[in-house]
């Protein structure tokens, strides 16, 4: 009996697994790209924030902070690096056989 219980638990949690990840992708709004994981990627905010970072860099570096102007400097390329994902992936996953 605990056998059919653990086995059925096991089977409702892979089919709402699989669901609760094949739901995000199809309903992505337009003008948002979709990461590979599920993720939208609003391209004009982290444009955006790119920007916001690295004149805040600049106005540091001018006061001497350098430490925190890489820190901003790296911040911003982190986020340049996660808006070139989604570019690539909204670029790939159009393709019906990506490779």
């Amino acid at each position: 009996m605990t056998k059919r219980l653990s086995a059925l638990a096991v089977s409702v949690a892979v089919a709402g697994g699989f669901f609760i990840t094949s739901v995000p992708a199809q309903a992505a709004p337009a003008g948002h790209a979709v990461a590979k994981t599920g993720i939208t990627c609003n391209e004009s905010r982290m444009r955006q924030q790119i920007a916001n970072l690295k004149r805040k860099a600049a106005q540091l570096k001018q006061l001497g902070e350098t430490a925190a102007a890489r820190k901003a400097l790296s911040d911003a390329a982190a986020i340049q690096h996660r808006l070139d994902q989604c570019i690539a992936s909204e670029r790939d996953g159009s393709k019906p056989f990506p490779g």
